[in-house]
């Protein structure tokens, strides 16, 4: 394993120490404010330091977004992604980075090299759901700062359960999920749970620092504010939201992760995923077994 430098133990340690709520709190309170011209340079700054494409944006001025939060979570041109139209295949969720992906082992998913996570750790020691999920396949999606910030449906499903997992907010860039043992498992999260064809599927919107919020399709922002303990919904008959592939599920106020989980036996992963593959929602994810 490479020895880390001096600046990369410092920055490992930081992310202990830093107050990880009140520098989320910060940027969620300036990522609100609409202050016209210094709104516009800020975002233009933003967007020119990360390479964001506007051209694929709905709305391509900065001008157009009255807060950073606004742009965040800005939609695409109709055309700007495909879905994948196979009834055998289900697409990525999200633009981004694979972080990793591949068959659960027992109950252990890969986050880095050497690191693994249980099950039980990541849906908060819901036993009927990690008995559900053992042997099974997984794809961990990261976003950057410069990508589209919306979440999508993998495939047809109707949600039966959503829980909200308070927890760490470390951030979820690729040298620190190498570094931070347990990362995923740690962080706050909202774990929904949906029946599909291809079996149960789980999909998992991962906090991080100064991800100022978390929402979803059918109950709106669920954080904040942040509950202090695990909080629960059950979902059926009428009250239970479906959603067609592609649909948009969920979004970030600033990129993070999102975890996607397979029962055993029901999904192959796609041929050409593997850590650092690029994503973009609506390319193919997985094939029916």
């Amino acid at each position: 394993m490479t020895q880390l430098s001096y600046w990369q133990r410092i920055k490992i340690a930081f992310q202990y120490v830093m107050p990880q709520l009140y520098l989320t709190q910060l940027a969620g309170w300036f990522a609100k404010q609409k202050w016209g011209a210094v709104t516009h340079f800020a975002i233009k700054l933003f967007a020119k330091k990360y390479q964001v494409n506007m051209q694929e944006a709905e709305k391509t001025e900065f001008t157009a977004y009255a807060s950073f939060n606004e742009f965040f979570i800005r939609p695409l041109k109709t055309a700007a992604r495909e879905i994948n139209p196979e009834s055998t295949a289900l697409c990525l969720p999200a633009d981004g980075r694979i972080s990793q992906c591949g068959h659960i082992s027992d109950n252990l998913l890969l986050q880095a090299k050497g690191h693994f996570f249980s099950l039980e750790d990541l849906l908060a020691g819901d036993q009927a759901l990690v008995d559900a999920f053992k042997h099974g396949e997984f794809a961990t999606t990261y976003l950057s700062p410069r990508d589209y910030h919306r979440v999508h449906m993998p495939c047809d499903g109707t949600l039966t359960k959503m829980i909200y997992v308070p927890g760490e907010l470390f951030s979820v860039n690729p040298f620190l999920n190498t570094h931070i043992p347990n990362l995923l498992a740690r962080n706050e999260r909202v774990i929904c749970v949906f029946d599909t064809a291809f079996g149960k599927m789980i999909q998992i919107l991962v906090g991080a620092t100064i991800t100022a919020s978390i929402s979803t399709a059918w109950a709106g922002v669920i954080n904040p504010p942040r509950a202090k303990e695990v909080k629960s919904w059950d979902y059926s008959g009428d009250n239970a939201p479906t959603l067609r592939k592609g649909q948009e599920m969920g979004a970030f106020q600033l990129g993070s992760t999102v975890i996607n989980l397979f029962q055993a036996d029901r999904v192959r992963l796609a041929d050409n995923l593997a850590v650092d593959t690029v994503t973009q929602v609506g390319q193919v994810l997985a094939y029916k077994k």
